[in-house]
């Protein structure tokens, strides 16, 4: 645990002295949110019905957006071999990466949210439950992405390859998170979404840090 707790101080001040990995994916969501009710509309009527599916496809993608670097900096200085080739626990030390991929892109977004929920008329209950899916599922988008940036991490260029084999996987959380903060704006049942979000996540963290890492093995070959 003490090794976790490392890896994951590392990765975290690695990220501050490059701040542009922490502001894009975030500003990417800002500038996102925003330009959508001047795309559309700026009647409250229609934000108020689509704006948790606008909120939800922009923090996937944002998320995404980051998910390149995930292990690219340690690959480029040879880091990312020792690390693989060391005696501690691989699993440990990637659930680490992906815990500080989680704070610097996930929280930031889940913070926000409700400030964006408003600006985009979800009344009381859609802006709460809005919250509580970000929290459940944008682990598991850090999660899964993971698998993805492992498979990638020694071809150049692989943006679009990235998003090709994670975009797939992220369809069913889009679906039961932005189901659910549009049926508890109605005033209908959401338990179903939400249990499915927390199993998706704890499906996640049981499989994503061993598949990656036997991902990580087959790309460092």
């Amino acid at each position: 645990m003490n090794i976790y707790l490392q890896a994951l101080k590392r990765d975290l001040r690695i990220a501050v002295r490059n701040p542009s990995s922490i502001l894009n994916p975030l500003l990417f969501f800002i500038i996102s949110v925003s330009l959508f009710p001047l795309a559309i509309s700026s009647e409250a009527a229609i934000l108020s019905t689509i704006g948790s599916g606008i909120i939800w496809v922009t923090s996937m993608l944002s998320m995404l957006l980051s998910l390149n670097a995930l292990f690219h900096h340690d690959f480029e200085n040879g880091v990312l071999e020792q690390i693989v080739i060391s005696h501690h626990s691989l699993p440990l030390l990637i659930l680490s990466k992906i815990t500080a991929h989680w704070i610097l892109t996930g929280i930031p977004i889940i913070l926000l949210s409700p400030l964006f929920g408003l600006f985009l008329f979800l009344d009381n209950n859609g802006v709460y439950v809005l919250m509580i899916t970000l929290l459940l599922a944008t682990p598991s988008l850090s999660l899964i992405g993971a698998i993805g940036a492992s498979l990638i991490v020694g071809i150049k260029n692989s943006g679009m390859l990235l998003s090709l084999l994670i975009l797939p996987l992220y369809i069913p959380i889009l679906i039961f998170a932005s189901s659910a903060v549009s049926q508890a704006q109605f005033g209908l049942v959401i338990t179903g979404q939400l249990y499915f979000l927390a199993t998706i996540l704890i499906l996640s963290l049981m499989s994503a840090p061993f598949i990656s890492g036997i991902a990580l093995k087959i790309s460092l070959e």
